[in-house]
């Protein structure tokens, strides 16, 4: 595997290494000793996959609050997608940038998200499908959003969501009162 820190410390950017032959190819996507030795030692312990019939299918801003905090690696294993994560880390430097990444299924790229991140993405083809590595348990009670459209982290999305769920649509700007 080949990382590279993205724009924003702590989040990284994960190209496969192709063995390829006339078969095709083989690739590790996720190694423990690989990511350990790039100082991303954290067991991922759960498994999702979100399907997005439409294009323009918006999920996020999403994040789980303390003591629940998640890794994530993300990877799109079809179609395509714009992938962003938005810095919320009060203490950090780059807090309320935001960094965003084609992840399709010919670029075969993922991106590792620690905690500290809001995470989304906005669908780019019709039948996009990704698949998440997560390093906690789902815990309802502790799950927490931003708007898509928060003018504090003004995000250059490539298109406007054509679908989006009430949740998504409804959660707090940053600024608002109750907001983060």
């Amino acid at each position: 595997m080949i990382f590279a820190e993205s724009a924003l410390p702590g989040a990284f950017l994960v190209d496969l290494e192709l063995l390829t032959d006339e078969r095709g190819f083989f690739a590790r996507s996720y190694c423990v000793d690989e990511f350990a030795t790039q100082g991303l030692s954290t067991p991922l312990r759960q498994c999702s996959v979100s399907y997005n019939a439409r294009k323009g299918t918006l999920r996020g801003l999403h994040y789980q609050a303390a003591p629940h905090e998640e890794h994530k690696l993300v990877r799109c294993t079809a179609g395509a997608v714009f992938d962003v994560i938005v810095d919320i880390r009060a203490a950090s430097p780059t807090y309320r940038r935001w960094f965003g990444v084609e992840l399709t299924f010919d670029n075969r790229r993922s991106l590792f998200i620690p905690p500290g991140f809001a995470h989304g993405f906005v669908s780019l083809t019709d039948h996009t499908e990704v698949y998440y590595m997560i390093s906690a348990a789902y815990a309802p009670k502790f799950s927490r959003g931003f708007r898509w459209n928060d003018p504090a982290f003004a995000i250059e999305w490539p298109l406007p969501p054509a679908v989006i769920s009430a949740r998504d649509a409804a959660y707090p700007l940053v600024d608002a009162p109750g907001g983060g």
